[in-house]
C-alpha cells in the first residue's frame, strides 16, 4: 500500500502541471483577443470593448487554473496533507473557494458588461452568476465560522498546519 502515495502524489503533480499548461494558454488566447481589441482596424468600437472584455474573462480563468495549480502542488505535492484535521479542510477549502468566488464575481461582470452592450436580455443570466458568487460567499462565510469552534476543540491541528506551512516557505 506504500507504493500508492508515491504513485498519487504523481498524479497530482501531473494534474498541477496539466493546470498551469492550460493557464498558460488561456492566457496566451486573452493576449490574442487583447491585441485584437486594441489593434488598429475598422471594426466597431462596441465590438473592440467586447472582445476586450472576453480577454478579460479569459484571464480570469487562467488565474483561476494557476491558482489550483499552485493549491494541488503546495497541499499534495510539498505538504502531502491528508485532508482530514478540521484546520486542513478549512484551509483547503478557503484556497479554493477565494479562487472560485472571484473568478464567479468577475465573470457576472464581464456579462453584466457584454449584456448591457449587447443584448439586455442576458442581464438575468449574469445577474445570476453574481448572485451565485454571493450565495457560495455566504455558504463559505458559515463554514468558517462552525469551522472555528472546531478548532478550538482541536488545538494540535492549527499547530500542525503551521508547521507544514514552514515546508512551502
Amino acid at each position: 500500500m506504500k507504493f500508492v502515495i508515491p504513485l498519487l502524489t504523481a498524479v497530482y503533480a501531473g494534474i498541477a502541471l496539466i493546470f498551469g499548461i492550460g493557464s498558460l494558454c488561456l492566457l496566451g488566447l486573452a493576449a490574442v483577443e487583447l491585441w485584437q481589441a486594441v489593434a488598429p482596424g475598422s471594426a466597431p468600437v462596441a465590438t473592440r470593448a467586447a472582445m476586450a472584455i472576453e480577454s478579460i474573462g479569459l484571464i480570469t480563468v487562467s488565474l483561476m487554473s494557476l491558482e489550483m495549480a499552485q493549491t494541488v502542488v503546495e497541499e499534495e505535492v510539498v505538504r502531502r496533507v491528508q485532508v482530514s484535521a478540521p484546520t486542513r479542510v478549512r484551509r483547503y477549502l478557503s484556497r479554493f473557494l477565494v479562487v472560485v468566488v472571484v473568478a464567479l464575481s468577475i465573470e457576472s461582470l464581464v456579462g453584466v458588461v457584454e449584456a448591457l452592450h449587447g443584448d439586455p436580455a442576458d442581464l438575468p443570466r449574469a445577474a445570476s452568476v453574481a448572485i451565485g458568487a454571493a450565495a457560495l460567499l455566504a455558504a463559505w462565510g458559515v463554514f468558517v465560522r462552525l469551522n472555528k469552534a472546531v478548532e478550538e476543540l482541536e488545538p494540535e491541528g492549527m499547530n500542525e498546519a503551521k508547521r507544514e506551512d514552514a515546508k512551502v516557505q
